[in-house]
C-alpha cells in the first residue's frame, strides 16, 4: 500500500495536481481522467506541495461523506487539507460546515426547520414573481442580455436575503465580497480581508436587529439562539456569513451553467420542452453533470481503508465530487447529459449528516428560474460560442463570469 505524509512532501514522485483548470464550464477538467484511470482513490499534490488522496469513485466518495467519524471535516485542525490558499482564511471561520458531531449537529438543528420541503414549498409563488419580473426587464432591455447578472445572480441573492432578512440593497456589496471568498485564485490576504469585511458587515446588521427586530431567518436566531445563549455573537456571525455566501453564489452559477448545457444540448432541450414533467428528473442530471462545487476536503482521523489503499490518520483527502459523477459504475455514459437519466443519487449536494442544508430550496430556485426563462423566451440562444466564455478559477465555485443571449 502507498503511505502519505500529512506534512508537504519532499519525495520526487511526480503526481497530478488537485485542483485543476476546466476547459470547458460545465465539463470536469480534461486532467481528472489522470485520477480515474489509477483506481478510484488515487495521490494527488495540492497547491502547497501537500499530497492528499483524491477519490474519484461513486461508491468511495458516498462512504467517505458519509462516515463522520473516520473523515473529519474540521477546519480548524491542521490535518485539514486547505486545497487553494483562500481556504486557510477559511480556518477561521467557525459554523457546521467546518464542524464534526455533535458541535455540527446542535448548530445544524437551529436551522432544518427552515429549509425543509414545506417551507420552501411556500416560497415559490415568491421565486415566481421574482423570476417574471427579471424576465420581463431582460425582454424590455434585450435583444441582449448576460444572464450571469441579469438573471442568475439575482434570483438566489434575493431569496436568500428575504429568507435571512438581510436588505437586498446591500446586494452589491455582500455579492462582491463573497466572490473574493469563493473564486479559486483570491490570495489568503484578500480571502481574509472579504472575510473580516463580510463578518463586519453582518455583525452590525445583527446589532441593528437586536434593536429593530424583523422577520426573517436572522431575527429568529437572534431570539431563540442568541438572547438564550445558546450561540455566542461571533457563532451567529459566522452561521449568517455561510448562509448569505453559499446560499446565492452557489445557485447562481448552477442557473447559469444550466442554461448553457440545455443550450448546447439541443434535443435534450427539446425533450424537456416537450414534456415538462422531466424538469425534476433534468434538474437533478444538470446537478450531476455540471459539478458546481468541485470537491470536498476531509482529514482521516484513524487509519483505514479505502479504494485499496490504506489511509493513515492525519492523511488529506478530497472527494473530487466532478469526477464521482462522472462514474459510469454509478451512471451508466456518464458522460452523457440526459434529462430522462434517474440521477438523484449524485452528490453534488453531498452526503451523509453534512448533505447541504439549502438543497431543497436550490431545486426550487433551479426548476422555476429554467422551466420560466426557456417557457417565456422560446427562441434563446448563445450570443456568443460557448468557447469563448470565462470559465472561472479552479479551487472555488465553478461557473462562467458571463453568459450572454440573445432571442
Amino acid at each position: 500500500m502507498t503511505e502519505i505524509s500529512t506534512a508537504p512532501s519532499t519525495e520526487s514522485q511526480e503526481l497530478p495536481a488537485y485542483p485543476q483548470a476546466r476547459g470547458c464550464p460545465f465539463q470536469p477538467p480534461a486532467g481528472y481522467d489522470t485520477y480515474r484511470e489509477q483506481g478510484p482513490v488515487s495521490l494527488v499534490e495540492l497547491y502547497n506541495g501537500r499530497r492528499v488522496w483524491a477519490v474519484s469513485g461513486h461508491a468511495e466518495a458516498r462512504q467517505v461523506l458519509l462516515d463522520a467519524a473516520t473523515y473529519s471535516s474540521d477546519r480548524v485542525h491542521p490535518h485539514y487539507p486547505a486545497t487553494a490558499p483562500r481556504f486557510e482564511s477559511a480556518r477561521k471561520v467557525r459554523n457546521f460546515i467546518g464542524m464534526d458531531p455533535p458541535e455540527h449537529t446542535v448548530q445544524r438543528r437551529m436551522l432544518l426547520t427552515n429549509f425543509t420541503v414545506r417551507k420552501v414549498q411556500a416560497l415559490r409563488p415568491g421565486i415566481q414573481r421574482l423570476v417574471d419580473e427579471l424576465i420581463d426587464a431582460i425582454e424590455a432591455k434585450g435583444p441582449v442580455a448576460d444572464l450571469v447578472p441579469d438573471f442568475a445572480l439575482p434570483v438566489p441573492s434575493v431569496v436568500i436575503c428575504e429568507l435571512l432578512g438581510v436588505p437586498y440593497t446591500d446586494h452589491g456589496f455582500f455579492e462582491q465580497q463573497s466572490r473574493r471568498v469563493v473564486t479559486g485564485t483570491t490570495s489568503l490576504e484578500d480571502s481574509a480581508d472579504a472575510f473580516a469585511q463580510l463578518a463586519s458587515y453582518l455583525d452590525g446588521l445583527i446589532r441593528r436587529k437586536e434593536e429593530e427586530p424583523g422577520d426573517g431567518l436572522l431575527d429568529t436566531l437572534i431570539a431563540e439562539q442568541l438572547s438564550t445563549g445558546a450561540l455566542t455573537r461571533r457563532n451567529l456571525v459566522d452561521i449568517a456569513l455561510l448562509l448569505l455566501v453559499a446560499g446565492h453564489e452557489t445557485t447562481a452559477s448552477a442557473i447559469a451553467l444550466g442554461v448553457l448545457t440545455l443550450l448546447e444540448n439541443p434535443e435534450q432541450l427539446a425533450a424537456l420542452r416537450a414534456d415538462e414533467s422531466l424538469l425534476p428528473g433534468a434538474v437533478e442530471e444538470l446537478l450531476r453533470y455540471m459539478a458546481i462545487a468541485d470537491g470536498v476536503a476531509r482529514f482521516a482521523t484513524v487509519d483505514t481503508e479505502l479504494g485499496g489503499h490504506r489511509i493513515r490518520a492525519g492523511d488529506g483527502v478530497i472527494v473530487v465530487i466532478s469526477s464521482a459523477n462522472r462514474d459510469d459504475e454509478a451512471f451508466p455514459a456518464a458522460d452523457a447529459f440526459d434529462v430522462g437519466r434517474g440521477a438523484r443519487h449524485h452528490i453534488s449536494f453531498g452526503h451523509g449528516v453534512h448533505q447541504c442544508i439549502g438543497q431543497n430550496l436550490a431545486r426550487a430556485e433551479m426548476e422555476i428560474a429554467l422551466s420560466t426563462l426557456f417557457r417565456r423566451l422560446p427562441g434563446l440562444r448563445l450570443a456568443e460560442p460557448s468557447g469563448q466564455l470565462p470559465v472561472k478559477e479552479p479551487g472555488g465555485v465553478q461557473g462562467t463570469w458571463r453568459l450572454p443571449v440573445t432571442w
